[in-house]
């Protein structure tokens, strides 16, 4: 891979990283910074007392965000960009094209139910890693298709569409394999991220059970 991809990259997970944890830590800090300065106002600064300037606070804050940095091997998902990277103690393994959710919505014909097909931002755990994974088919692929759901439950087995492996990360959400490789790059996957062949056994033997995935 070439330096200036990886520079570029590299910065991405600092920004996604301070992203998701600098919030956490700023509204910490402001809340502890509110009490002490009550304490301090009730009891009375003494000579003995010296308020931290603004320079030492933001050390402390650089020193905690470095500490809950992620440790060991993540993976961090661009969803506006459609890349996955897998990062490692800070350095980026491998770096990815892929597909993530389109947006669209799905209503039954009876209108009673509604699928938005976006995938999940947030922190997640890999829970699961499977090896010619079976996708067993829910009511909306057939309503896409403008088929009614089968009643027949061997009919909802495809063992083709999930490539050879996956990476599951809760609530039916996958990292796989596909069979459109010419939509990599595009948001047009029904919530799972889609991976190229080529890209797909790297990441699948980088990445660890209890894995965290940052997606964003």
């Amino acid at each position: 891979m070439k330096k200036p991809i990886l520079v570029a990259a590299g910065s991405v997970v600092i920004a996604v990283v301070v992203v998701m944890i600098a919030g956490r830590i700023i509204a910490g800090c402001w809340g502890r910074r509110a009490v002490n300065e009550q304490v301090a106002g009730a009891a009375g600064a003494g000579p003995g007392v010296k308020a931290k300037t603004p320079e030492a606070r933001s050390r402390e804050l650089v020193s905690r965000m470095k500490n809950l940095a992620p440790r060991g091997t993540y993976l961090l998902i661009d969803t506006a960009e459609n890349r996955l990277r897998v990062v490692r103690d800070g350095k980026i393994l491998q770096e990815a094209v892929v597909s993530c959710g389109s947006g669209d919505i799905l209503q039954d014909p009876s209108g009673e139910r509604k699928w938005i097909f976006d995938t999940p931002r947030g922190e997640f755990t890999v829970n699961s890693k499977l090896v010619n994974p079976t996708w067993i088919k829910p009511d909306w692929a057939f309503y896409e298709e403008g088929e009614a759901p089968p009643k027949n439950y061997n009919e909802r087995i495809d063992n083709d569409t999930l490539g050879d492996y996956a990476l599951g990360i809760g609530d039916g959400y996958f990292i796989h394999g596909t069979l459109y490789t010419r939509l990599l790059g595009r948001n047009v996957t029904h919530g799972c991220v889609r991976v190229g062949d080529k890209d797909l056994k790297t990441i699948f033997l980088a990445t660890p059970m209890g894995a965290k995935v940052y997606i964003y």
